[in-house]
């Protein structure tokens, strides 16, 4: 998620009515991770492989299809992956 929509996020929380619990910010679109990876390798026309291997752990922890995609209700912010690359340039 980019570094701005974050901002925005926690600005727009502090500022709202309390919650009472977890505020669930994501970006606005759901990537398998090796994807996300190969298309941030290819942006910068870096030829590295990425080898996907389903049983691997993500920070010690097991990792399902699911686990790490915001839950239902999250409030998504703007920025897509594909916008984020193009202003960085």
């Amino acid at each position: 998620m980019y570094s701005d929509d974050v901002a925005a996020a926690v600005g727009r929380t502090a500022v709202g009515a309390p919650v009472n619990g977890v505020v669930d910010v994501a970006g606005p679109e759901a990537f398998q991770l090796d994807e996300f990876i190969r298309d941030a390798l290819a942006a910068e026309n870096d030829p590295r492989t990425v080898v996907t291997d389903p049983g691997a752990p993500y920070s010690g922890a097991p990792v399902e299809e699911t686990t790490l995609l915001p839950g239902p209700g999250a409030r998504l912010a703007e920025t897509t992956f594909s916008d984020w690359l193009a202003q960085r340039k």
